[in-house]
Parts: C-alpha cells; sequence; structure tokens
C-alpha cells in the first residue's frame, strides 16, 4: 500500500523528469540521421591503427561539405556521415581519410536523398501514431466490462499519458547525450521507442489486469486498497521480467557493435522509466482519477 499512500510523491517524481525531458529538448533537439534528412555514410577502416579523430577533421575542413560527424566504430574504424555526396566528393574523402601509409579502407557506403529522407521521417511518425492508438482500443475492450468506478476507457487514457511517460524521458535523456556526443535519431531509434511502447503496455495490463479481478472479488475493499494490494501483488514478477531484458540489453551495450548501441542504451533506459511508470505512476493516477470523481 505504500505506492498509494506516497502516491503525490510518486506522482510529482514523474512529472518533474517529463518536464526535465522535454525542456532538455527544446533546448537541444534532437539531430537528425542521415536517414531521415539525407546524406551519405562511409564507413572505412584503416590497415595499421585508427588515426585521432581531431586529424580527421581537419583534414576533412579542406572539402568544405558542411557538417560532417567522425564516429568511432570497432578497433580500427569510423563512421562519416556528411550531406550528399557526388562521386568526386566521394572520391576525395577517402583520399582524406588516408593518413600517408595508414590507408582507409572503404567498408560501406550509404547514400540516401531528401525526399527518402522525408518519407522516413513520415513513416515513422505514422508507426507511432498507429501503435498508440491500437493500445487504446485494446485496452478499452479488454476491460470493457469494468464500468465502476473507472470506466475502461479511462484505463486506456492512463495507459497512453503513462506510455508517453515512458518514451518522453529516454528521448529526452538521449537528446542530452546527443548534444555532448553527436549521436543522432536513426530508424533504430524509432524502432526503440516502439518496442518500449509495446514492452511497457504489456507491463501495465499485467497491473491493471490484476486490479479488475480483485475488484471483482474483493467488493467490501475501497478503490484505493485494491489498487494498491493489487499493484504490490505484481511487482516482483513486473521487475523481474524487465530485469531479464535488460540482463541482455547490457552486454548488447558495452560490447556489441557501434551501431545498435544507442538502440540498447535507449531500450534500457525506456524500460527502467517503463516498469517505474507501471508501479508509480499508472496506479497513483488511477487513484487520482477515482477521487476526482468523487468531488464531482
Amino acid at each position: 500500500m505504500f505506492i498509494i499512500k506516497y502516491k503525490k510523491i510518486f506522482l510529482i517524481l514523474s512529472v518533474s523528469m517529463v518536464l526535465i525531458s522535454v525542456v532538455f529538448i527544446s533546448v537541444f533537439g534532437l539531430k537528425s540521421g542521415i536517414e531521415f534528412r539525407g546524406g551519405a555514410l562511409v564507413e572505412v577502416v584503416y590497415k595499421d591503427s585508427r588515426p585521432s579523430q581531431d586529424v580527421l577533421n581537419k583534414n576533412l575542413q579542406t572539402l568544405n561539405l558542411g557538417s560532417v560527424l567522425i564516429q568511432p566504430t570497432g578497433e580500427l574504424g569510423y563512421i562519416v556521415k556528411s550531406r550528399d555526396l557526388s562521386d568526386l566528393e566521394h572520391s576525395s574523402l577517402l583520399k582524406e581519410l588516408t593518413l600517408e601509409e595508414n590507408v582507409a579502407t572503404e567498408i560501406s557506403f550509404t547514400s540516401i536523398g531528401p525526399s527518402v529522407g522525408k518519407e522516413l521521417a513520415r513513416k515513422a511518425i505514422l508507426s507511432i501514431i498507429f501503435v498508440v492508438l491500437a493500445i487504446i482500443i485494446f485496452i478499452t475492450y479488454a476491460f470493457r466490462k469494468v464500468s465502476r468506478p473507472v470506466k475502461s476507457w479511462k484505463y486506456g487514457i492512463i495507459t497512453i499519458i503513462t506510455l508517453l511517460h515512458d518514451i518522453i524521458i529516454p528521448t529526452g535523456i538521449f537528446t542530452l547525450l546527443s548534444h555532448y556526443t553527436g549521436a543522432e535519431v536513426d530508424t533504430l531509434f524509432v524502432l526503440a521507442l516502439l518496442t518500449i511502447l509495446g514492452l511497457s503496455v504489456h507491463d501495465k495490463i499485467v497491473v491493471f489486469d490484476r486490479i479488475r479481478e480483485n475488484l471483482q472479488l474483493n467488493k467490501k475493499e475501497s478503490f484505493a486498497e485494491t489498487v494498491g494490494t493489487s499493484t504490490q501483488a505484481t511487482i516482483v514478477r513486473s521487475i523481474n521480467i524487465t530485469l531479464t531484458i535488460i540482463f541482455v540489453l547490457v552486454p548488447l551495450y558495452l560490447f556489441g557493435p557501434e551501431t545498435t548501441r544507442n538502440f540498447s542504451l535507449i531500450l534500457t533506459i525506456g524500460l527502467f522509466f517503463g516498469i517505474y511508470s507501471s508501479l508509480f505512476f499508472a496506479s497513483p493516477l488511477l487513484v487520482l482519477v477515482e477521487e476526482w470523481q468523487k468531488r464531482k
């Protein structure tokens, strides 16, 4: 029952974290990857040793390519992201990446036009919207027999509010990291958010389903007591399931390829706040809605 007893503290903490994340997003902004804005991505590997990033940046400034992002990958490689390149610019880029006898060998080259990038961005936004709508419809249907004291559609709205909490906070943290590391939003970032939505809604359904069962079994208890005991009963299960997934993601972040590090990081952060919101945000919010109804 401590979750419901101190519900105002948990609600204030959740709202504060969301507001701080929104500030980060507003101040620093999200940096779009080449998948969304269009551009070129070149991956190279060196024969002997990886040269200094500062030296390569200085060399590439002579090409007048505008903003160029260089990220280390593996033990001897770099990933270079820039605007779309002509054949001549592509050749010049590879030439500047080679330092004397330390030859840069191209592993891959990807070029995406601006129109394709805009289309991918549009589809990414639509994907998130469709997932959110599907969740509302599913929750409303699944809890259609729950009519008192909180109607079934309100469970759906509360779920969406908490899911926004679950993706806004990781996005805000990523924005802050991006400001200092240069990380960009790519298709894997969108995939991480969609995965967070799917896994997080599962946790919330487990908690809400236990509340629904106990509302039918313990009709003498108050709504707040039922929510408290139901949430308490699901804590161990929810935490164990989430930790199982996080234990897989941490090694992927530490030892996995460079291309999946941001994906595993965002997913880990999202799962952590997802389990937090299922237990310490969704349930108190449900009780708060019931209290507001009493006052009307």
